[in-house]
Formats: structure tokens, sequence, C-alpha cells
């Protein structure tokens, strides 16, 4: 087909394709806005099922196009269901690869047949939606792959076909899941040192040859030399060796991050693409008043992200070991936390805790870790949400559940010195102890120190001239190829 490269006079036109997860959907959503700042026409294509959500948590007219701002959806291959959850991710990155490709080229066929809209210039797309790359080859037009996780985490998914070579993954059966080998060293990861197995994304503990993570991942990872360029949420004083240890193996790698600081910069908030929100749970901004009502890092927040799931008895130890420190909280328990149950606290823990505890569904977070009220942040270690954390200068206490978790915890505890891992199989006292450190301990003073120098690290990355506002600019430059 004819390339859409972008003639004088005509707007450029991303089509924007995030991984159908909350965690991916809203740096992509970034993205756009930025993109959309920069002049770009931009259709934002999320699956059926996340449309729906939007729509179900932002009200019928959420996704009333703008001119230049448009929705649109694909199939991602699962039954329709009104469910208000995070589909099941192994299913997903099988059903997206596979089926993916077809409805997507259809739908670019639609938007090109469109008199009202630019023809379709370039592709941005999540990391692990690479089916994308052979539309835009196809359509002849530069695609740009974003890798949602950190550096550290993309790099490790980089090298997992090492782990299968070398016969670290698949295990012969559960019984070699040892402690010897989760300790095993890991050194052969350029410009990351000090890995052991249990820091590497959890995938590779399978005893499964056919597993589907482990696979996908080694084939995603191998198409991504195929884009023009690939974009990650970090900035280069964080992860500078990890991201130079790309540039040899890789299509450019530019680091555009934080997200959110950057996009505040450039994207007027008060417009109605500064608005636009892309939460697929509706979010509670009642907790903001709460925290208006707090002295200064007074507050410890809890929030395990869109995707972890906990057992019962977890959720109730986390419950008494918070009721145990004294300490106000704001503590978000979506409604699918528990595994195959609903997410109840126990009755006593709520009259116990009165006075000092916010609890909600889901809740503006930016907002909550910037508010001077925040003292910690207990959390799953997602990408996002540790880059949030830092970005506002608030320490952690990570409690890791899958994929790339464990080496964002790794890396905050041992490398950027701003958090403190607690162990999988949590009990009251540890979360008790851990959370009084952070909020009270020498511990806790040296890692918020630590937090605030990183946050004006970050800062300066996305100010003016900064190397994430530079790097930006260039991505943009390519997409205009």
């Amino acid at each position: 087909m004819a390339s859409h490269a972008v003639s004088s006079g005509q707007k450029p036109h991303a089509v924007c394709v995030p991984y159908p997860a909350q965690g991916h959907i809203n740096p992509m959503m970034k993205v756009a806005k930025l993109l959309h700042a920069k002049g770009f026409h931009v259709t934002f294509v999320n699956t059926v099922y996340n449309h729906n959500r939007l729509l179900r948590s932002r009200g019928p007219n959420a996704l009333d196009e703008l001119p230049s701002f448009r929705f649109e959806s694909i199939s991602d291959g699962l039954p329709e269901t009104d469910e208000d959850v995070t589909q099941d991710i192994p299913t997903l990155c099988e059903l997206t690869m596979k089926n993916g490709l077809a409805p997507f080229k259809e739908l670019l066929g639609r938007v090109n047949a469109r008199d009202d809209v630019p023809p379709v210039s370039c592709i941005v797309s999540d990391g692990i939606m690479s089916f994308t790359l052979d539309a835009a080859e196809e359509f002849g037009v530069p695609q740009v792959l974003f890798w949602t996780p950190s550096a550290c985490g993309f790099s490790t998914l980089l090298h997992f076909y090492r782990f299968v070579e070398l016969g670290l993954s698949p295990l012969k059966d559960e019984s070699c899941l040892t402690k010897e080998y989760l300790d095993t060293r890991i050194d052969w990861i350029p410009a990351m040192r000090n890995l052991r197995i249990k820091d590497i994304p959890s995938f590779i503990q399978t005893t499964d040859p056919d597993d589907i993570m482990v696979n996908f991942f080694i084939r995603e990872t191998d198409r991504s030399k195929r884009a023009t360029a690939i974009i990650l949420n970090t900035f280069d004083d964080l992860e500078h060796d990890v991201i130079q240890s790309f540039q040899s193996i890789l299509p450019p790698v530019y680091s555009i991050g934080p997200l959110h600081l950057l996009a505040n910069q450039k994207v007027d908030k008060d417009s109605e693409i500064g608005q636009m929100g892309t939460n697929l749970w509706r979010e509670d901004t009642e907790c903001l008043d709460w925290l208006d009502t707090k002295s200064r890092n007074s507050v410890v927040y809890v929030n395990f992200g869109s995707i972890t799931v906990m057992s019962r008895t977890h959720l109730v130890e986390f419950a008494w070991g918070l009721g145990a420190t004294g300490k106000d909280f704001l503590w978000v328990i979506r409604p699918d936390l528990v595994a195959g149950d609903l997410a109840v606290v126990p009755q006593d823990f709520l009259v116990e805790t009165e006075g000092r505890r916010m609890l909600t569904s889901w809740c503006p977070q930016e907002k909550v870790l910037s508010h001077p009220a925040i003292g910690g942040f207990l959390t799953h270690s997602g990408w996002n949400s540790t880059l949030e954390s830092l970005s506002a200068g608030v320490p952690m206490v990570c409690w890791p559940f899958f994929a790339d978790q464990q080496i964002n915890c790794k890396f905050c505890c041992d490398e950027w010195e701003v958090g403190m891992e607690i162990g999988g199989d949590v009990k009251r006292e540890d979360v008790e102890a851990v959370v009084r450190e952070l909020m009270d301990g020498e511990k806790g003073k040296k890692m918020r120190v630590k937090a605030e120098e990183w946050r004006l690290l970050a800062e300066k990355a996305t100010n003016q001239s900064g190397s994430s506002e530079l790097n930006f600019e260039m991505v943009v430059n390519k997409l205009l190829s």
C-alpha cells in the first residue's frame, strides 16, 4: 500500500493502541494527549470490552468525539460480558496476538476511507500489541512501540530467551522452585547487577514448556526490533545505564517519562482533552477532601493496583497490621481485589480504626500521591505506581505480586533506596513493623530524603530542555518522517 507520510498542510494522524488493561491504557492516553498537543489528529483504540467499561465508569457522553481526538474499538476475541474486572492476562495476550491484526487492519481501512479525518500517518502501539507492526508495514507508516514497564523490567523481558537457552526456565516440576533456585545469580543481563531469579518477572517460574507468557514475551520482544523507535515511561537519570544497554540491539529507545509530569507541562488541564480520563473504575474524589484535613506526611496510602489479587487471609492481615500502627491511612480496595471472593474487611477492624481511615474502591492516584498529607505508600510495585511515587517524593513499602513488580521492587529497595520489601506471605506484625519504620523510623527518614532527590530529577527531566522533553521532540520528528 502507499505510504501515508504527512503531506504539507495536512495534520499528522496517530493511531494509539494500548494493551487492554488499566495500567497500560493510562500511560498510552498520556502519550496520545501529548501528541494531540503537538498538533496530531488522534484515534485511540480500546477493545470493545474496555470501551464499554469506560462508558460505564465515566458516563455515556464521556467518549463524545472531539473533532481531532476520536475513540474506536476492536474485538479482543473474548465473549462479551458486562463485568467490571481486568480480564485474564494470559488469555488476553494469546487472543490479541492471534486475532488482533484482522480487526485492526479493517479499522485502519475504515478510518482512511473517511473524508472528515486526515489519513493515518503513524501508529503508536503497546509493545505487547506487536500485531500492529504488520499493519504499519502494510500501510507504509512509521510505528513507535511503547513498552510500559521500567527499563529494568523491559530488559529482563528482552532476555527471557536466555533463561530458556540456559535451562533455567521452564522447570522440570514444582519441586524445583526451591530457595536455591530463586537465589540463582543472574549476572548476564547488561547494566544490571546483583540480580537473582526471584527478582526476574515471575512468568519464568513456570513448569510448562508451552507456557503462554514466557513464549509470548520472547516473541514480542524479538518483534520489537522491527519498530521505527521504542519509547519508555522512565527518565535518563533513573535508568541511564540500562537504557544505554539497549542501543546496540534495538531500534532507537527514548525515555520520555514520567509521562504524567510531561503531560502536566504540555497539555492544558482545563481543556476538554486535559479533562479526558481513562479510568475503568469510577473514581472517588472525596478522599482528597479527607486528606485536606490531615497533617503533612501523616497518612499511609495503600493501593495494590488494577490487577493484583490476594487471599481473604492476606486482606485481613493487611487490615489488622495497618490498624495496629495507629496511623491514618487511605486504602483503595477494588471490588475484585480478593481472589474468588468479595473484598470485605472485618467489622471490628472498621470500628477500631474509625476516624483515622478512609476506604475507597478507586481514586485519582496521581493527585493522592502528590498530596502533602501522604507520608508513605504501601504498593504492589507496578511501574506506574512506582514512578508516580518517585515523582511525588513518597517512599514505599513494596509487596510485589507478579510480572515486572519483582524487579521494580528490587530496584526501589537496592538501587534507588526509596523502598522496603515486605514478604509474600504477609503477617500483620510484619505490616505493622514495616509501616512504622516507613513513617517514623530512621530508614524511613533516609528513604524520604532519597525520594525527594528523585522527585527533583523527575521534574528536571520533564521541564523545558530536560532529557525526556527533548526525547519526546525526537520521537515526534520520527513519527512525522
